[in-house]
């Protein structure tokens, strides 16, 4: 583990080729990009805790627009490597995220993993509606042995590490009982930060090669932004789970390669 930017905690793994540097998503952690940091041996490559997730430092709550922060730390994290021209990747809200990176400033491609094309407002009209749908289940009283549990009924196809990685986005107390790292308050800040954000006015403004990974059966707004984006690739996963670099570390480590 190593501190990157502004204070950002971040998990490396070194290498000689193009850097990559991988962003998780909403209420995630870095973890879940170990297995596919492993399969890009020969990079250099970064996956960070951002700020308020894992282990990074806690933030205040309430800030003005959590997902520009988000991309400024980038920003800050890519100066301070010395990454001039790397291969950005984020998953769900990270994928947003990364996308804004790339229409702010030059990168050599990215990888939007089944993210990134989010644009809230298509389906909510205020920040109430959106929490009514999107606001994380209560963690209250449940274990972490039942948290394991949960997650292994809910992706049978996952590996240890995966599960463990998920694991990660709680912190464990002495009962054994979990609790998010991501405060609720912080959650719901950047679902509101999520519900002003305009993915479909950046595409034009991104200039490297966009890699779209799609999880499911068919995705109409990450059809408009590989339409839209002017270099372009979409991959779909059929039935894939949303967590697609969890669930399928190499292929998504092969294909963000393919950016390199």
């Amino acid at each position: 583990m190593i501190t990157v930017g502004p204070g950002l905690a971040a998990r490396s793994f070194p290498g000689d080729g193009r850097p990559v540097l991988l962003v998780h998503g909403l209420s995630s952690n870095a973890r879940l990009w170990d297995a596919v940091a492993r399969h890009l041996a020969g990079h250099p490559v970064v996956a960070v805790d951002l700020r308020g997730h894992g282990a990074s430092a806690k933030v205040p709550d309430v800030e003005p627009d959590a997902t520009l922060a988000a991309v400024r730390d980038l920003a800050v994290v890519c100066d301070d490597l010395g990454w001039s021209s790397p291969v950005v990747a984020g998953q769900s809200w990270g994928g947003n995220v990364v996308l804004q990176l790339a229409a702010d400033r030059p990168l050599h491609g990215i990888a939007l993993v089944d993210g990134g094309w989010l644009q809230l407002s298509d389906r909510f009209a205020t920040i109430e509606d959106a929490w009514a749908v999107l606001a994380p289940p209560q963690l209250a009283g449940l274990t972490a042995e039942a948290l394991r549990a949960r997650l292994r009924t809910a992706h049978p196809g996952w590996s240890h590490e995966a599960i463990e990685a998920t694991v990660g986005n709680v912190a464990i107390h002495v009962d054994r009982t979990v609790a998010p790292w991501l405060t609720r308050e912080r959650h719901r800040a950047i679902v509101d930060s999520m519900l002003a954000h305009r993915p479909r006015e950046l595409y034009a403004r991104v200039g490297c090669p966009a890699l779209l990974l799609v999880a499911g059966d068919g995705n109409p707004a990450a059809n408009t932004a590989a339409a839209e984006l002017p270099h372009a690739e979409l991959v779909a996963f059929p039935g894939g789970d949303h967590d697609l670099h969890a669930q399928h570390p190499e292929e998504v480590a092969a294909l963000i390669g393919r950016l390199t």
